[in-house]
C-alpha cells in the first residue's frame, strides 16, 4: 500500500523545477551562460545561501565557487594557436589567450572576486566602480560615485564581476559606463553567482550583445553577500 504524506516535497521536486525554468530563460537568452550543475556546486550554493554559515566557512565556500565562475569565463576570452616544445624535445600544439584582457570589480561586493582572478591570471589588470542606489529616491538609477578603469579598456574584453544581480540595475549602470569608455557590448562578461530571471531579462534585453555567466538563476538572491564575506554583517 502506498503511503501519501503531507509537507514539504523531496528535494527533487524543487531541483527538477529549477532545472526546467533555468533551461527555459537559456532558450530565450542565448547569451546567458549556466555553469554545469553538479554536487559540488550545488553543495556550495547551499553552505552561501543557509543563514547559520559562519563567516570564515561563507568566504572560503564562497571562493571557491567564484573560482569555478571565472574560470568558466576564461573559456570565452580570445585565443591563439601556439606550438611549444616538451621536455623531450617534442613539439605540442597547444592555446595561448590573446593579450588584452581585464576585470573590472564593483565595489564593494564584487571585490571579493579578485582574488580568484588574479591567482587565473596574475598580472591582469583590475579596474574598478562605486555605484550606489539612491535611498532618497528608490525610483531613480543607481548612480555612478567613482570609476577607475584601465586608459586603453576600449580595446580589451572585460571581466565585469558583481556577485549578485537581484534588480539588474547596478550592473545595467556599469554597462553604460563601460560603453561611455567605448567598449563594445560583445566583449563584456558578466561574471556572477546568484542572478534573477528579471535581471537577466533586463539587461539581456537592453545590452543583447553582453554576455551573463552564472551558477544559478532563482529568484531569491537576497543573500547580502558583501556583508557576509567581508563580515559587516555582524
Amino acid at each position: 500500500m502506498s503511503v501519501v504524506t503531507c509537507g514539504t516535497p523531496p528535494d527533487s521536486y524543487f531541483t527538477h523545477g529549477r532545472a526546467k525554468a533555468e533551461e527555459t530563460i537559456k532558450l530565450d537568452h542565448p547569451r546567458l551562460t549556466i555553469l554545469k550543475i553538479n554536487n559540488q556546486i550545488r553543495w556550495l550554493q547551499t553552505i552561501l545561501r543557509n543563514f547559520n554559515t559562519e563567516h570564515g566557512d561563507f568566504v572560503f565556500n564562497a571562493d571557491r565557487l567564484i573560482r569555478l565562475v571565472i574560470e568558466e569565463a576564461l573559456n570565452f576570452l580570445p585565443t591563439y594557436n601556439k606550438t611549444v616544445t616538451t621536455p623531450k624535445g617534442i613539439p605540442y600544439n597547444g592555446k595561448a589567450f590573446l593579450k588584452g584582457n581585464c576585470g573590472v570589480s564593483i565595489v564593494r561586493s564584487g571585490e571579493a572576486m579578485e582574488k580568484s582572478l588574479r591567482e587565473c591570471c596574475r598580472s591582469i589588470r583590475i579596474g574598478k566602480m562605486l555605484i550606489r542606489h539612491q535611498e532618497e529616491d528608490s525610483g531613480k538609477p543607481p548612480k555612478v560615485i567613482y570609476v577607475r578603469l584601465p586608459s586603453d579598456i576600449a580595446e580589451r574584453n572585460v571581466l565585469l564581476m558583481y556577485p549578485l544581480m537581484n534588480t539588474g540595475g547596478t550592473i545595467h549602470q556599469s554597462i553604460n559606463e563601460l560603453k561611455k569608455n567605448n567598449v563594445r557590448e560583445d566583449k563584456i562578461i558578466i561574471c556572477t553567482l546568484f542572478v534573477t530571471p528579471a535581471a537577466v531579462s533586463l539587461i539581456l534585453r537592453e545590452f543583447p550583445q553582453v554576455r551573463i555567466l552564472t551558477t544559478e538563476v532563482n529568484e531569491d538572491c537576497a543573500l547580502h553577500f558583501g556583508e557576509r564575506y567581508f563580515g559587516t554583517d555582524r
